[in-house]
């Protein structure tokens, strides 16, 4: 397994306004998918935008970390090796393997369909 790339998660109320407000200090969008999710870059760092809402469990505030694998099988087989709890949830952008750090940070690995 390899990791591709990764970002830090931040669960938003309004993506179009906390797309403006990160573009107003100096960072860009990466990529958008329609109200979904966004991906704001600076030097060095990717943060993702993501949506919160009633049917979630993330609140607006709340942090994950992600990861993006090119071997969905083998991550899987890492976590389950080390014993790690995930959830598996597969949607229009891809692949997910969700589960948390020993302190309840959420953190997933991705397969995406984008790419």
């Amino acid at each position: 397994m390899a990791i591709k790339e990764s970002n830090v998660t931040i669960n938003v109320k309004d993506l179009d306004k906390a797309i403006s407000f990160y573009e107003s200090i100096g960072l860009t969008t990466k990529n958008r998918w329609k109200n979904h999710y966004a991906q704001m870059v600076a030097p060095g760092i990717v943060i993702g935008l993501h949506p919160s809402s009633k049917h979630t469990s993330h609140h607006s505030g709340t942090i994950s970390i992600g990861f993006t694998t090119d071997n969905f099988d083998e991550t899987k087989a890492l976590l389950m090796k080390h014993s790690i709890p995930l959830t598996e949830r597969q949607e229009e952008g891809g692949q997910f393997l969700h589960f948390t750090d020993p302190d309840g940070t959420a953190i997933y690995f991705i397969k995406p369909n984008w790419k």
